[in-house]
Formats: structure tokens, C-alpha cells, sequence
């Protein structure tokens, strides 16, 4: 596959997966972040991240950010990486900090680069569709460096626990300007967004490093500035002195007027946030709700024979009552 040169991707796996933890426990107990989790056996999610990123950047240009806590679990799966490539935090605080370090790393290697942000957290069933819109919303930025580039993809249906963006205008065609985001409408609410064209905000972007850096104001400009000097201990010094920081809240809104949105059409997304969630999208899949094969690694969980092996017990336990 053919790649821009001056394309990089970043994966975005640093998160705790807090909200799905009744859902990642291994056989031991131990409770695995989802990332590190498959929906139903054969690569978890961070692998299917990974190879998302691949549709748009060559190897030498894909970096993750992770959590130097969940190292057992990230080593081997990014093993193929360049070291340089593998930006591993001391602590989680936040997806701002998440999104600065790495971006931080990318611009000492390549002050030109455009870079597509990915999380590691999604699913989806119809992988073409978004491969193509992260191709045209990487080209999309490297012809103009002075925006951001955001994928919105086109709603399934009104979903309370998701964020909306709502473009200047109904084209689909065409990236367009930002008029807001709303973040977790009610049922309504969402519905009334719908109506007016918004878009789920699926937190997939593209732009110049340049540009992204530029997000980060006076306010950060200490801590960027310890980014770059810092390593090892030190860097886990800065990290234990720093807030946690919401990027999409405290740093993104804001500045709509440096972003257009790109209209994903439907693709099968799911972030997979909650259990309710994955038991949707289980029952949209049907009867394939058993692994499909086996983990790639053993500690690998299933989300799906989790959420089957949970049910059971409740049920079980309800009979008896």
C-alpha cells in the first residue's frame, strides 16, 4: 500500500478502560484494560487499531502512546515497532497529556509532519469505509496545514452516551466548518441533533503537528517545555505534579474555527464504552457472538464471552432467587 511520506499516525492507548471493567477480568482476576481486550477472540483492539493506522501511514511511522503500567500487556503486541515509535507514559492524566507527549516526540523527528490521531478503544464492522476517510482526511491535511481535520461519522441512531459535533451545514460530501460540540445529550436532545445533521464525535483527527501543538496555549507552555527536556525519572516527577486534563473539553472546544468535520457514512462504529454497549453491538452481530478465534496473546480477554459468562451468572443467580 502506497503512503504519503509524511504521513504519521499515532494510536492512542494510555486509557484505564475504568468504565468496562466488570467486562476485562482475565481467568485470574486481574482486570486488563480494554485496549488489550478483544470483542470476540483473535486480535484485541489495539491490534485492529494498529492496523488501521497501517491503511495510512507507512510502519516507520506509526507510534503509540501508552502507559508504562500496562507494559506487560502493550510489549508484546508492539514489539514491531521502532523503539522511538513506542511513547510510554509514567501515569495516565488524561487524553490531553496523552495527545502533547507523543505529539511532542513526533515534531523533535519531523517538524513537518501531518499526523492522524486514532483511539485504540474502537470497533468497528466495515473497516474500508473509515480507511478511506482517514486517507482523504490525512490528504485533506497535508493541503492545509492551518486546520484540523475531524472525522464525524453519521449516526446510527440518538445515543445518549456519546458525543455529537455539529457542522455549519448538512454537506457530506465535503469537509465542513464546526458549529459546536454537545457532549452526552439527552435522549431528546440527541434526537434533535440528528434532525439538525450532527455527527457522532468518534475523537479521529488529522492535521500538521504544527497545528496540534498549537491547541496547547500559554497555560501548558512550562509543561511542554518539561516534555522536551524530561525523560525516565523525571518525566514521571512532571507527571506526578500535573492535573488530569480532558483534551476535547479543556483544550479542542474552543477553537472551531481551526477545525473542519468529515463525514464518515455509516461504518459499524462503536467505541464500546460501557457493557451496554457491547451487549448491543453483540446482538447486532448475532449468532457470531462466540470468539471467533484464539487470543493472540494469553492475557487477552473476549468481550464477548465475558458478557455471556456475566449474563449467566445473573440469570443463574435470579432462577435461584
Amino acid at each position: 500500500m502506497k503512503h504519503r511520506l509524511d504521513t504519521w499516525a499515532l494510536v492512542l492507548a494510555a486509557g484505564d478502560g475504568s468504565r468496562l471493567r466488570g467486562l476485562t477480568r482475565n481467568e485470574r482476576g486481574i482486570t486488563i484494560p480494554k485496549q488489550f481486550c478483544s470483542l470476540q477472540g483473535g486480535p484485541c483492539l489495539l491490534q485492529e487499531a494498529l492496523q488501521r493506522a497501517a491503511t495510512v501511514a507507512p510502519l516507520q511511522r506509526i507510534c503509540s502512546v501508552v502507559s508504562e503500567q500496562h507494559r506487560q500487556w502493550w510489549l508484546p503486541i508492539l514489539s514491531y515497532l521502532l523503539e522511538p515509535n513506542i511513547i510510554a507514559q509514567p501515569l495516565n492524566r488524561g487524553t490531553a497529556y496523552g495527545i502533547l507527549l507523543p505529539l511532542l516526540r513526533i515534531f523533535e523527528r519531523d517538524p513537518d509532519a501531518t499526523v492522524v490521531l486514532l483511539p485504540a478503544d474502537h470497533y468497528l464492522r466495515d473497516e474500508e469505509v473509515m480507511a478511506l476517510s482517514l486517507r482523504r482526511a490525512a490528504d485533506l491535511a497535508n493541503a492545509d496545514s492551518a486546520s484540523i481535520y475531524l472525522l464525524g461519522v453519521e449516526p446510527d441512531e440518538p445515543d445518549t452516551e456519546l458525543g455529537y459535533i455539529l457542522p455549519v451545514s448538512r454537506e457530506r460530501d465535503a469537509a465542513v466548518g464546526v458549529l459546536r460540540f454537545i457532549e452526552k445529550p439527552n435522549e431528546i436532545r440527541a434526537r434533535v441533533l440528528l434532525d439538525q445533521g450532527a455527527l457522532w464525535n468518534v475523537f479521529i483527527m488529522a492535521a500538521s503537528v504544527r497545528t496540534l501543538l498549537s491547541l496547547f496555549d500559554s497555560r501548558y507552555a512550562s509543561t511542554i517545555a518539561a516534555m522536551r527536556g524530561f525523560e525516565g525519572a523525571n518525566l514521571e516527577d512532571l507527571y506526578e505534579h500535573l492535573s488530569s486534563v480532558d483534551f476535547s473539553r479543556d483544550v479542542l472546544e474552543g477553537k472551531e474555527s481551526m477545525l473542519r468535520v468529515l463525514t464518515v457514512p455509516h461504518c459499524g462504529w462503536t467505541d464500546l464504552g460501557t457493557p451496554e454497549r457491547v451487549g448491543a453491538i453483540l446482538d447486532r452481530l448475532g449468532d457470531s457472538v462466540a470468539s471467533t478465534g484464539p487470543a493472540y496473546f494469553p492475557a487477552h480477554v473476549s468481550l464477548a464471552d465475558q458478557y455471556v459468562r456475566m449474563h449467566q451468572t445473573r440469570a443463574h443467580r435470579e432462577f435461584r432467587i
